[in-house]
Order: C-alpha cells, then structure tokens, then sequence
C-alpha cells in the first residue's frame, strides 16, 4: 500500500509526497503540465516520482504526451507515451498507457513502465480522495490512497 499526498499550487503544476510503507521510502512527486491538451493537440507532461511500480527503490522522471480520444472515436479513451528516466536501472525505457473511462467515478489504466505491465481501477469518492486497486506485473494486488488538496 502507498499513500499520495498531492497539492495542487496551479491547475498545471502538482507537487506533492508518495509514502512507500514496504520499504520506508518517501518520494517528492512533481507534475508539470508543461502543453495543455485542445480537441487537436495532445498534452505534454513531465514529473518525478517513485521509480518504477515493484523496484525496491529510487526515482524517477518523466515526460509523456497523452490525447483524449472520445472526440475522434467515441471512445471513452486516452493513450498515452513516452520516456522515463530510472534512477534504479539508471536508463532511459519507452512508457505508455491507456486510460479508459467506464464511469465519471471510474477509471482504468494499463500502464506499462518500460518493463512490465500493470492494470488498475480507480474510484474517485469526489474531486480530493481517490483509491486505486493495482495488479502489480499484472500478478501482484496492491492499493493506493490519493488524497489530493
């Protein structure tokens, strides 16, 4: 389990603290919307975090382009890419995702972070408190707590 800690300075930046209890690591998280998404142009992302979902330790940084679908579609839809840099494998991997929207409320993710692959489903109980249930590696159950202010 994982506790995130998130506040919200601007709509595009996001800074905040990821609890790692299994291995006694607190991580900064930073979120940077450096290109906003338009109904033609994709969102451009960088950010630091934990490293990658099931290493023992580390950061790392990121930059990624995601693009809601729905408009295109009529999917419920957003794929995202991109490169992550492993302060753990200390190497750069190609990332990618695809966010599905099944309710306001719920959303799934299949990440993969440039090594594995790992699906999630996300409850939102409002706009602040969030729990996602995670297969790590697609094999491993795992939960986090996101409370965002």
């Amino acid at each position: 389990m994982r506790a995130t800690l998130i506040y919200r300075l601007h709509p595009r930046f996001h800074i905040g603290l990821e609890y790692n209890p299994k291995v006694g690591e607190v991580h900064p998280l930073l979120t940077v919307i450096a290109v906003t998404e338009t109904e033609n142009r994709p969102a451009v992302i960088f950010g630091i975090s934990s490293d990658r979902i099931g290493t023992p330790g580390g950061t790392s940084a990121y930059l990624t382009a995601s693009k809601d679908l729905q408009h295109w579609t009529g999917l419920p839809i957003a794929p995202y890419g991109g490169i992550v840099y492993s302060s753990y494998d200390k190497k750069f991997r190609a990332i990618g995702g695809l966010n599905i929207r099944f309710h306001p409320k719920v959303t799934g993710l299949i990440q993969f972070d440039g090594v594995k692959v790992h699906p999630s489903v996300t409850y939102s109980f409002n706009d602040t408190h969030a729990m996602t249930f995670l297969m790590i590696r697609g094999t491993q159950p795992g939960i986090t707590y996101t409370f965002s202010f």
